[in-house]
C-alpha cells in the first residue's frame, strides 16, 4: 500500500503521523519542539539527539523517545535514514516523562517502518487503529539499549563529566577532578551516581565507547577511533564493544550497511 495523502479534514482523526528522510553526514536539525510525542529512529546510520536534559547517541536498533513539547535537536554523525513517528498526545505509552533511549525490537521496527510506509494511522480505519494500539503497547514494553550515557545535571557534575571525558583511561583521576571542581572525591562520586546512575569510572568507559562508535560511523578505522576515544589499543576497544553490542565493530557496521 502506498503512502496516503492527508488533508486538513483528516487531522482530528489521526492517531499517529510519520516522517522519513535521508540525511547526510554532519547534517543538523536545529532545536525545535513538537505538539505530539515523538519517536526518533534511524534505519541506518548513527545520530545524536540533544535535549535540555542531555544527549543520546543512537545507532540502528536504538531509538530516542521525545515527549510532547520537549525542546530537542538531531545531529547525524553518519549518512542516515531517518524514520520518525509522532503520536497524538493521548496516545502515550508507559515511558518516562523525560526523553530517553530505547532498544528497538524486531516487532517495533516493523511497526515503525510500516507506519512510515502508510504515512499515518487513522482512528476511523479499524486496522490502523489496531496498529496504533500495538505500537503504543510495544513502545511501553521497550527496554533500554545495551547501555546509555545519562547526562549529569548539576553544574559541578557537568564540569566533572567534561574533565572525565578528556582524561586518559584508567588513570584513577577522580580525586584530581574533584579538586578541580571544588568538592571531595566521595561527594563527587555520590552526586555523579545519583544524577546518572553510574560511577564516574563506568560513565567514562561508556562515553569513550560511544565516542569510538561515532568516529567509526564517520569513517575512521577502528585503530584510529580507539586511540582518539582514549582506549589503550584497538583490541581493548573491540573487547569493550563486543561486551556491550555482542559483536565486533566491523560486523556491527556491516550488518547496518
Amino acid at each position: 500500500m502506498s503512502r496516503k495523502r492527508r488533508s486538513a479534514a483528516d487531522e482530528p482523526f489521526l492517531l499517529v503521523r510519520s516522517f522519513a528522510s535521508e540525511q547526510a553526514s554532519g547534517a543538523v536539525i536545529a532545536h525545535h519542539r513538537h505538539g505530539w510525542n515523538q519517536l526518533v529512529y534511524i534505519a541506518s546510520g548513527v545520530m545524536a539527539v540533544d535535549t535540555e536534559r542531555g544527549s543520546w547517541i543512537a545507532p540502528p536498533d536504538w531509538a530516542v523517545w521525545v515527549p510532547v513539547d520537549s525542546r530537542h535537536a538531531i545531529r547525524f554523525i553518519s549518512r542516515s535514514s531517518l524514520r520518525t513517528i509522532y503520536l497524538r498526545p493521548d496516545q502515550r505509552p508507559e515511558l518516562p516523562e523525560n526523553s530517553c533511549s530505547l532498544a528497538v525490537s524486531p516487532l517495533l521496527r516493523a511497526l515503525i517502518l510500516r507506519t512510515v510506509e502508510l504515512g499515518m494511522l487513522d482512528e476511523r480505519n479499524e486496522t490502523e487503529a489496531a496498529m496504533s494500539r500495538l505500537l503504543v503497547a510495544e513502545l511501553g514494553l521497550a527496554g533500554p539499549p545495551p547501555f546509555t550515557l545519562p547526562q549529569p545535571t548539576s553544574e559541578v557534575t557537568v564540569r566533572a563529566a567534561r574533565l572525565i571525558t578528556c582524561a586518559a583511561p584508567g588513570t584513577g583521576n577522580l580525586a584530581s577532578v574533584a579538586r578541580i571542581v571544588g568538592i571531595g572525591a566521595r561527594t563527587l562520586e555520590r552526586r555523579f551516581r545519583a544524577e546518572t546512575g553510574l560511577t564516574p569510572g563506568r560513565w567514562q568507559q561508556q562515553a569513550r565507547l560511544l565516542k569510538g562508535l561515532e568516529l567509526i560511523a564517520s569513517g575512521a578505522q577502528v585503530k584510529t577511533a580507539a586511540a582518539d576515544a582514549g582506549f589503550a589499543s584497538a583490541s581493548a576497544y573491540i573487547a569493550a564493544f563486543r561486551q556491550s553490542f555482542g559483536t565486533t565493530p566491523a560486523r556491527y557496521f556491516k550488518v547496518q550497511a
